[in-house]
């Protein structure tokens, strides 16, 4: 494994800002913390069993917070069994509120939703309007502060409070050097969050209990908003990008935008808002957003799998389906693995499909396999910790394969290394 370390050992860590650390429950968010998971149901959630199915999933699948839409009466009469029933199954994931509009009254008159809570999510923009605004933001902010719970005021761009854009369009119109409007509408952005959070404070929410968030649906923009952002506060920040879209699209969107500001140090929570496809899982917001941090080296989650994409030389897709196999294997077996095998989730496979690269990746990652391309002899060398181990043959190539991943990550000799 020496060859492995010392490959990692030459990566450049990312400085990151110094935050305001808050505690999310039993997750600490920002300072020096690890970078947090996030996600979000898509359920009714008065419906407490298809909500708690989901959250569960989400939780499963590696998302440390989790926010939940209470909009009505029903959905927070719900919240308390959700929390319940996520408790009996061992789940102690924490659950942020979601509110628009309506969530002063709703955190007032179902003060166990309150309670059940972890964090409060606050849209200063959805909050009210004009004498309404103050009075209720206050209103929601009380109640944090008497149940001792965070808060994320969380701006999006399409619900902007009308009131403070016309109050910056019209000092812009009056300046000897007027901005560009997408210009006084980033501000716009920055600006109610910095405001709402002062306030806050000013009714005696302590600054480790606030985060920020300044949604876009442009990359450019958000990009812009939170570096302004950065440079202007110390309090916590949560990354996305809102309405990212669907597929390679939404993923490619949120990769571009969050990469940039995670390379500058820039984010404390992430959250990679997918539009699902049809019938596709909700986890997969939470596999992009572990699969940037991984990445980029910021965080590991589970092995990660090398694998070449094929050229002239491999016209069988074999070794495709092989690497899919062993990423999907890995993934499946990582709740069981993860506590047995401290560190294990930082170690590399290689699945590669012909010899012009395949021994050299395979030498590099903890355990790989170079399979025959076009031409190459019928054999499959295996590396082990740099050094060849075995050479496989016939119809049981993948079969074999697997095992000996299983045996190497399983092996008392790793545990005792990684330890």
């Amino acid at each position: 494994m020496q060859n492995v370390l010392k490959r990692r050992a030459n990566l450049i860590p990312i400085r990151r800002r110094r935050t305001v650390p808050v505690w999310v429950g039993d997750i600490r968010v920002g300072g020096d913390s690890p970078i947090v998971v996030q996600s979000m149901t898509n359920t009714d959630t008065s419906d407490v069993a298809a909500t708690t199915a989901q959250v569960a999933e989400l939780a499963r699948a590696g998302s440390e917070l989790v926010r939940i839409t209470v909009n009505n009466e029903s959905s927070a009469r719900a919240v308390p069994a959700i929390r319940e029933a996520l408790d009996r199954q061992g789940l102690d994931v924490p659950l942020i509120g979601d509110f628009h509009f309506n969530g002063h009254r709703l955190l007032a008159d179902y003060p166990d939703c309150a309670q059940a809570l972890t964090k409060y999510r606050i849209n200063p923009g959805n909050v009210g309007r004009g004498e309404k605004r103050d009075t209720q933001f206050a209103a929601m902010i009380e109640i944090a502060c008497r149940y001792e719970r965070p808060v994320r005021i969380g701006v999006n761009w399409g619900s902007l409070d009308p009131e403070l854009i016309a109050r910056l369009m019209d000092k812009n119109a009056a300046s000897a050097n007027p901005r560009d409007a997408d210009e006084v509408m980033r501000e716009a952005v920055v600006l109610s969050a910095l405001e709402s959070a002062q306030r806050a404070e000013a009714l005696g929410l302590g600054r480790d209990r606030i985060l920020l968030s300044c949604k876009m649906s442009g990359v450019q923009d958000l990009i812009a908003v939170y570096r302004s952002l950065a440079s202007r506060c110390d309090y916590g920040l949560h990354l996305g990008l809102t309405e990212a879209g669907m597929g390679s699209k939404g993923i490619v969107a949120s990769t571009a935008a969050l990469a940039v500001l995670l390379q500058e140090g820039i984010g404390d929570t992430i959250r990679i808002s997918l539009t699902p496809e049809p019938g596709e899982s909700r986890t997969r917001e939470v596999v992009v957003a572990q699969e940037i941090l991984q990445t980029m080296g910021l965080r590991s989650f589970l092995p990660m799998v090398t694998a070449c994409p094929g050229c002239g030389r491999t016209t069988s897709t074999y070794f495709h389906q092989l690497a899919k196999d062993i990423q999907n294997h890995l993934r499946e077996q990582m709740p069981r693995w993860c506590d047995r095998y401290p560190g294990i989730e930082s170690m590399q496979v290689a699945v590669m499909g012909c010899v012009v690269n395949g021994p050299g990746e395979s030498k590099q990652a903890n355990i790989g396999i170079s399979l025959p391309g076009t031409g190459e002899r019928p054999s499959a060398p295996v590396y082990v910790d740099g050094e060849k181990v075995a050479t496989l043959k016939g119809d049981r190539i993948a079969e074999e394969f697997t095992r000996m991943v299983d045996d190497y990550f399983c092996s008392a000799e790793l545990g005792g290394v990684l330890n």
